[in-house]
């Protein structure tokens, strides 16, 4: 404990000990944290990461969705970006958005300003650093096609900034410098007529909400589609939509979603997971990777 609370100390943000890290993620499934930070602004991150590596103590960036965090929480210290949350116009058509700006508020942000290039996103409740770090996308378009360079930490605590070029993004993944912290990101995108670009939201908007189990807790796509085929349609094929252990279910709706019915563990989860893969491997002797990111201790 002596050595977390030399961690934070000086920080001017919201650190909570013993958190449950359930109440952070879009799945609400997740053990403790030894501490979870909220940094202020960036300088205040910018400061804990620089203690945390002078301390040798772990970190880890809690974006929040698509991630399953085991019973066991995560040791170290847990960091949310949530009020790192500041968007500035730059020149060109761009916005520079920091790491923590949820994508539902950057396409308002966009849209009000006339600036298409974010429509696809409509639905997708992550922030810009994960959206990055996960290559966030649909069959309409992903981060890749609007990231003109990122802005991060490295490992020496250094901040750089890396031009989308020198980036290799990649289906759901964007090769990173190891353990660099995404501070934010410029966006390239285009003028349009706000009431074409509003239009377009709604209907992408609407698909999402007809498809997918928004109003379910869950984490996004559990799968990463096969090459040509729908990881969902093949788990549907093989006749799993519904299939529960405790309260974790594969939706009805849409069976690349696994939703939380209630007080769902991770076990649950992690459970219906490799069974799921078990019996698309059977079947159609296909192997689904996740596209989520199971993280800290517990069953697996």
């Amino acid at each position: 404990m002596a050595q977390l609370t030399a961690v934070v100390s000086g920080v001017r943000g919201q650190v909570i000990f013993d958190a449950p890290l359930a109440e952070w993620t879009s799945l609400r499934i997740g053990g403790p944290a030894d501490v979870l930070v909220v940094p202020d602004d960036q300088e205040d991150l910018i400061r804990l990461i620089g203690q945390a590596a002078t301390l040798q103590v772990p970190v880890f960036v809690l974006g929040g969705t698509n991630v399953l965090v085991r019973d066991g929480g995560i040791r170290g210290v847990v960091i949310s970006l949530a009020k790192c949350a500041c968007i500035q116009e730059a020149p060109q058509h761009r916005l520079y958005a920091e790491a923590g700006v949820r994508l539902p508020v950057l396409m308002q942000y966009a849209a009000a300003r006339a600036l298409s290039g974010l429509e696809w996103a409509a639905g997708i409740p992550g922030t810009v650093g994960g959206a990055i770090v996960m290559n966030a996308g649909t069959h309409l378009g992903q981060m890749q096609d609007c990231v003109h360079a990122v802005q991060l930490l490295d490992a020496q605590g250094v901040v750089r900034v890396i031009p989308a070029c020198d980036l290799a993004f990649s289906y759901r993944h964007v090769d990173l410098p190891d353990k660099a912290v995404i501070l934010g990101a410029w966006l390239q995108l285009a003028p349009a007529p706000k009431k074409k670009i509003d239009a377009a939201t709604k209907a992408y908007l609407q698909h999402r909400k007809a498809t997918q189990p928004l109003t379910r807790p869950n984490a996004g796509s559990v799968f990463k589609n096969p090459p040509h085929m729908s990881a969902g349609r093949l788990i549907e094929l093989a006749g799993l939509k519904g299939t529960r252990v405790g309260d974790a279910q594969v939706s009805q709706k849409h069976a690349n979603f696994i939703i939380n019915m209630g007080r769902a563990r991770a076990v649950d989860a992690i459970v219906l997971i490799h069974k799921v893969q078990q019996a698309v491997f059977h079947q159609f002797g296909i192997t689904l990777d996740l596209e989520w990111k199971i993280v800290g201790e517990g069953s697996s």
